[in-house]
This record gives structure tokens, sequence and C-alpha cells, in this order.
């Protein structure tokens, strides 16, 4: 794509402010200007920003009850040598938002998606959380209820990696303290809230530290959460499992391929480490 307005038929996958209107980037702005049509999940909150850019091209609602309805009328727009683009209600699209069926579609069909890069919830809450960057894991938003609340967490509270979770006002405090009944109230966390807005706050601490905070002031319990958690770093438990003898006993109770895949879960190595030992027994191998 070129610095000239006039784009060619594509779609455009376009970041926009997640709150701080000057966030966002030149080149989203000229792809704004330029395109023939704009897709977004609410018309009327994103007219404000095209208002603000002079950016003018036809609105078209895209969301998660309509996307799939949607993409063959998209499909339609590109060949008929339309451009247009694709923006969420703040943020970069896709993101715990819609448009991955359109992108899959319009890709499937030929046409080019160009990416133009730019703010995002995730990348800026881990920037100033403090925790570990290098390995990390999106989680998106976590299940409405308790109990496949904490269900969700119990399959993470292993997990080495950094985890990130986006929440909401009406759910904060629940899920705070299932993340501290889960995964203990001394592993760390970062609350990044309303970011890039005017009330935004990052609070750091232990999971107990950071309820406690968010217990007392009702201010921190308003807006849009993003969570950093730290992974674990307990060493993984030693339940003394000798190889050659767990593979004598799941040998015989499964065909190979499985233990193999069920001593990797228990003990670790690689599969093709313990199917060798499982397929040796059957043939003597000392």
């Amino acid at each position: 794509m070129t610095d000239s307005v006039t784009l060619h038929p594509a779609l455009y996958v376009v970041a926009t402010p997640i709150g701080h209107l000057d966030d966002i980037s030149m080149r989203a702005t000229r792809v704004l200007q330029g395109v023939n049509v704009c897709c977004a999940e609410d018309t009327r909150h994103s007219k404000r920003l095209l208002d603000h850019l002079n950016a003018r091209p036809k609105l078209v609602s895209l969301h998660e009850h309509n996307e799939r309805d949607r993409t063959g009328f998209i499909l339609s727009l590109l060949r008929d040598d339309q451009s247009v683009a694709l923006i969420s209600d703040a943020g970069t699209p896709l993101i715990s938002d819609p448009g991955y069926h359109l992108v899959k579609a319009v890709a499937e069909a030929g046409y080019t998606v160009h990416p133009i890069p730019g703010p995002s919830a995730v990348i800026t809450a881990l920037s100033v959380s403090g925790l570990p960057t290098d390995r990390w894991v999106f989680e998106g938003f976590l299940p409405a209820k308790t109990g496949a609340r904490q269900k969700r967490l119990q399959t993470l509270a292993r997990d080495t990696r950094t985890l990130v979770f986006y929440e909401s006002s009406h759910r904060i405090l629940d899920s705070l303290n299932d993340m501290k009944t889960v995964f203990g109230s001394e592993r760390p966390i970062t609350l990044a809230r309303e970011l890039t807005k005017t009330f935004e706050t990052v609070l750091r601490g232990t999971l107990e530290e950071v309820v406690a905070q968010v217990e007392s002031d009702s201010n921190q319990q308003k807006g849009e959460f993003v969570l950093v958690v730290g992974g674990t770093t307990d060493e993984p438990e030693d339940f003394g499992l000798d190889p050659r003898k767990l593979a004598e006993t799941l040998g015989p109770l499964m065909p190979p391929k499985q233990a193999a895949a069920a001593m990797v879960e228990l003990i670790g190595g690689r599969k093709k480490q313990w199917y060798e030992l499982i397929t040796g027994l059957d043939k003597g191998t000392p």
C-alpha cells in the first residue's frame, strides 16, 4: 500500500484507539479516509471516530450476531472493486472481537487482507505490567459463572507463562477472588484499568493486595480491565514414578501410542521416547 488515499480493492484490518484518540496512526487515518466501506461493531460509536478523522466511508454493521450473513455482502463489494476496512469498537479487530469468519472467507476467496497495526489493550497492559513478557498467553474473558470460571482457572494454575485476561466491571471482584482461591493469595498480578483513558490506573502486587485495593475503592471496580497474572514458579511435583515400571503398568492397558501420551502427561519427556520403551517391552528389550 502506498501513502496515497487511493486504495486498491482489499480488506484492511485497522486497529483503532482503545481510549485516547491521539493513538490513531497516520496510516490508519489514511486508510479510513480512503476506503469505500467500513465495517464496524457499533456504527454509532465508530461514526464519532470517523468524524474526528474527517473520514466518510459507508458504514456497515458487523458484529457477532450478523458476521456470517454480512460476509457474502462484503465479498460482493470486493468483487465490485470496492475497498473495505474492518474496525472494532476499540483496539485491534478479532482480539476478543468479531472478524475471524470474515477474514478467513476473504482470504480463501483470493482477496488481499492488509493488517494496519496499532493499539491493543493486551499488549498495552503487558508493556506496563512489570511481569515477564517473553512467554505469555491470552485467555480473553473468563466464563461468567463461578463454577465454570474456577474450572478454567484450574486448567491454568500450573502454567508457567504470564496469563492475560479481559474482564468487565460487573465481574471484576468475583474473578479476582476466584483467582485468589485457585492461584493462591501470593500470586503476582497487575490490574490495568481504563488504559489510555482519563481515569487510567495500574495496580501491581499480589492477588491478596490487589483484591484488597479493589474491594476498598469502588472507583477501581468501574471501567474496562486487563488482568496480567504471573505464571506459577512452583517446581513440578515429583511423584517418584519409575518410567520402566510405569510403562510396564500402562502397556497392557492401552495401545502403545496412548500409553506413551499418558506417560508424557504423568512424568514429562518425549512421546517417541516412551513409545519406544513400551514397544521394546513387548519385544523383551531389557
